[in-house]
């Protein structure tokens, strides 16, 4: 399991290309029991701990050790979600938007 200040760290580093985002994101780490909140509405985007029924567009829920690989760049999301490492709750088209902008360098 990846450390959960370590992922913290990681999502606020990806703040710089989540700019545009208009859409709040939830991710569920189903080994820990911790939620965070993307809060892409803001400028800037905000990241940080968040209660598990906090209200998002869309809801990803995978592993803290997946979500510190996607967050490095050594899981593209499109794969984790084909091969069920990710599953996606909500909009699925926000999801799509937020994996584009984490695979843009």
């Amino acid at each position: 399991m990846t450390d959960p200040e370590t992922i913290l760290a990681a999502m606020r580093d990806a703040v710089p290309k989540l700019r545009g985002l208009g859409y709040r994101v939830r991710f569920d780490l189903l080994d820990a029991g911790q939620s965070y909140l993307l809060d892409g509405t803001t400028n800037p985007v905000e990241v940080g701990t968040s209660d598990a029924d906090a209200v998002a567009d869309t809801v990803l829920a995978m592993t803290s050790e997946n979500l510190g690989k996607l967050m490095a760049g050594k899981l593209s999301p499109m794969l984790a979600f084909a091969t069920g490492k990710l599953k996606v709750e909500g909009s699925k088209g926000v999801a799509l938007k937020l994996a584009g902008m984490l695979d843009e360098d």
